[in-house]
């Protein structure tokens, strides 16, 4: 088994994390937010600091992140 989604987080670029985060802070991440983060370290050539397929499927699947969020019934 891989890493967890918080291990994976304390790998990561606080501010950015932040920025990515910021007012969505009391949910669960999303995977659209760790995707941000994926192409950042992509376009920085730190293509190691990104989970691998298998880390994802266990984050979601375990509930540690959302692949989405339910839209609020009016």
């Amino acid at each position: 088994m891989g890493r967890t989604y918080q291990e994976w987080l304390n790998t990561q670029d606080p501010a950015f994390v932040a920025k990515v985060r910021a007012g969505d802070e009391n949910n669960k991440p999303l995977l659209n937010q760790i995707n941000w983060i994926w192409v950042a370290n992509m376009m920085a050539q730190k293509s190691e600091l990104n989970p691998t397929s298998a880390e994802l499927l266990d984050w979601v699947t375990s509930g540690q992140i959302e692949a989405m969020r339910e839209r609020e019934k009016k």
